[in-house]
């Protein structure tokens, strides 16, 4: 299959007659550059055959690059004008055929084999994709959204075996960050709870229209056990959130409410091997599991938390 990604001019022709305008309510930044989008494919290790998850494909730059390396392709696009004007751009570039059935944005090869699969939805609130569960999500992320829209995707799809997601910088710092760092904090004990995290490079503000105001990164995930506990994923999280939620704090004073009290909390975070007079930020996911392992029954998360 031959596949012709998309360039400056084209894209913002197709913008032009589908009457298409980027918003930041949106997150919308278009990447422009082919080399770009081939640097993010090649990065996001995709095979042939391989069954890759992309959220907001927009008009299609990055969905192009995937569908050239040989990916079949579910995007997730809450855009219903994007979503209508995708498959005809696909269509066009990769010499693709709509699948006649009714209910489906599907496109397939001459064999018959789908190859896109179009969602019109929320990501934050898909909850199953069509056919084969994604082995990857790549995706230029919407930046107002890309934190939960990640964590979301990574604990609804157990099949994820790794990740490629283009954020905005600062982002990427916090995703990856270590416990210790001046930027670790709530974005990275949660992302480590599934995965490894790393910073792989950095993006110019020139790849994209409309340019961003902000440099943008490419942050690669390698998805792992999350720690032995016999805490939930909410206590582990509620903990989290507790100990940032006033960052400053120490542990003992951070958590009190969470425990009942500041000696409860005193106790728990002494059973889990923590000192109590630590910050949040020096604490990394397995302490964390290990002192939500302590919370009381009736304080013990019973609902879903934030991502």
């Amino acid at each position: 299959m031959t596949v012709t990604l998309l360039g400056p001019a084209q894209i913002r022709d197709l913008a032009a007659r589908a009457g298409v305008r980027p918003t930041k309510a949106l997150g919308q930044n278009f990447v422009l550059d082919g080399g770009t989008v081939r640097k993010i494919v090649r990065q996001a290790d995709v095979e042939p055959g391989m069954r890759v998850v992309e959220v907001g494909p927009g008009l299609g730059s990055l969905t192009l690059g995937l569908l050239e390396a040989g990916a079949d392709v579910v995007a997730v696009e809450i855009d219903p004008v994007l979503t209508r004007l995708l498959p005809g751009t696909v269509g066009e570039h990769a010499g693709l055929r709509p699948l006649d059935e009714p209910g489906r944005v599907a496109l397939a090869d001459d064999e018959g084999r789908i190859r896109l699969e179009v969602v019109l939805q929320d990501a934050l609130d898909v909850t199953e994709l069509p056919g084969e569960p994604p082995r990857a999500l790549v995706a230029n992320l919407p930046y107002n959204v890309s934190v939960p829209v990640l964590l979301t995707f990574l604990e609804r799809f157990a099949s994820l075996e790794h990740g490629l997601v283009m954020v905005q910088a600062e982002v990427a710092d916090r995703l990856a960050a270590p416990p210790g760092s001046r930027t670790y904090g709530v974005p990275s004990a949660k992302a480590a709870w599934y995965a490894d995290v790393r910073r792989t490079a950095t993006v110019g503000r020139s790849v994209f229209w409309p340019a961003p105001n902000v440099d943008s990164a490419l942050v690669r995930l390698d998805r792992r056990e999350p720690p032995v506990t016999t805490a939930t994923r909410e206590d582990v999280f509620a903990v989290v959130d507790g100990a940032f939620a006033q960052r400053r704090k120490m542990l003992r004073s951070a958590l009190a409410g969470l425990f009942g009290s500041a000696d409860a909390a005193v106790a728990a975070l002494a059973a889990a091997g923590v000192d109590p007079q630590a910050r949040g930020e020096t604490v990394d996911i397995a302490a964390f599991a290990r002192i939500a392992e302590h919370l009381p029954r009736d304080r013990a998360v019973r609902g879903t938390v934030e991502p």
